[in-house]
């Protein structure tokens, strides 16, 4: 392995910089052109939530690794308590996520 001096890492730190701060600019240039109520908008928000919900539901009926372990239904359920409490408390996400987590974990540390 190649050892690299100071002035190979500071280039390839201000490489990095320039190549974001190219992105980020492009960014900031083409959202002011953009609707955010817009078709686009509405595209990208449904494409991501179908995407979270294939992952989701990947999770909860064919696990793989540790989460495999543990039964269907206490992932299930512990899915369910996630989201009843993240409506009972008025769509707070903390509270949805904590739920379930901290269900899930007193669950499954019961079962086995």
């Amino acid at each position: 392995m190649t050892a690299f001096g100071p002035a190979t890492a500071a280039l390839v730190v201000v490489g990095a910089i320039a190549a974001t701060a190219l992105w980020r600019a492009l960014g900031v240039f083409l959202a002011r052109r953009l609707d955010p109520q817009g078709a686009v908008f509405r595209w990208f928000s449904f494409a991501s939530f179908a995407v979270l919900a294939g992952l989701l539901s990947r999770l909860l009926i064919l696990p793989t690794g540790d989460l495999a372990s543990v039964g269907l239904e206490v992932r299930l359920g512990a899915a369910l308590i996630g989201v009843a409490a993240f409506y009972l408390s008025r769509r707070n996400l903390l509270v949805g996520v904590a739920s379930g987590t901290i269900s899930f974990a007193l669950a499954a540390g019961a079962l086995g």
